[in-house]
């Protein structure tokens, strides 16, 4: 089967992609310590907080965008455990992390 867009995928992080991910949270925890609430960012800049990511956690993701209608390669919107999203680019079909697979039938 073949990724079209819109449709809803299993996404594995990479120790790089939770990197990011915590990264960013733990720049906005960084804010909040320092008297930035979220309440203060309502016309701002977004401010990412939800549970640390690790390598190996497996997240829903939406196809967003797809190179060629032969290939499995997508860029993914993947749904974090948190407020945010991650942008997951130019992955493909396969196991493991930094790849995506069809959600299993249950």
């Amino acid at each position: 089967m073949k990724p079209t867009i819109g449709r809803i995928v299993h996404y594995t992080l990479s120790q790089q992609d939770a990197d990011a991910i915590n990264k960013r949270r733990a720049d906005a925890h960084n804010l909040n310590a320092a008297g930035v609430t979220l309440a203060s960012q309502a016309l701002g800049p977004q401010i990412h907080v939800g549970n640390h990511a690790f390598e190996g956690d497996v997240y829903p993701a939406m196809v967003v965008r797809i190179f060629h209608p032969e290939t499995t390669t997508a860029n993914l919107q993947v749904f974090l455990d948190g407020n945010d999203t991650y942008w997951a680019t130019s992955r493909t079909l396969g196991d493991g992390p930094s790849h995506w697979a069809w959600p299993e039938r249950v």
